[in-house]
């Protein structure tokens, strides 16, 4: 009997928004988003990354002001409560993801083989 792919990836959708990590990363979400102060401080911080991710992208050089801008806003803002708990439930996401990534590769890992560093 042959394996609908797909079906097994819904099937892994829902384990995933089930888990611990999801579930954790959720509530700490809503609860930057309940908090004004919080949520300003957050949304300031993803438009500097995003506005450095597309800088880097579309192979314009970031400047050392822009860097020291961006990290300073990072100490200032995993000095908040509310985003380092988001901030922590998002690196615990993140790795669930790859470590699951990294398990749907393995097929193409097996055929190619792993690449050597």
């Amino acid at each position: 009997m042959a394996v609908n792919v797909y079906d097994v990836a819904y099937d892994l959708e829902k384990a995933v928004r089930s888990s611990e990590e999801y579930n954790n990363l959720k509530q700490a979400y809503q609860e930057v988003e309940a908090d004004s102060s919080a949520k300003e401080l957050f949304d300031k911080f993803r438009n500097i990354q995003l506005e450095l991710q597309q800088k880097q992208m579309s192979g314009q050089e970031i400047s050392q002001q822009e860097v020291e801008q961006a990290q300073q806003t990072v100490a200032f803002v995993q000095q908040n409560p509310k985003i380092a708990k988001l901030m922590e439930s998002e690196q615990r996401m993140s790795t669930l993801i790859a470590e699951v990534n990294k398990i749907v590769m393995k097929p193409l890992e097996d055929i190619y083989g792993t690449v050597q560093q």
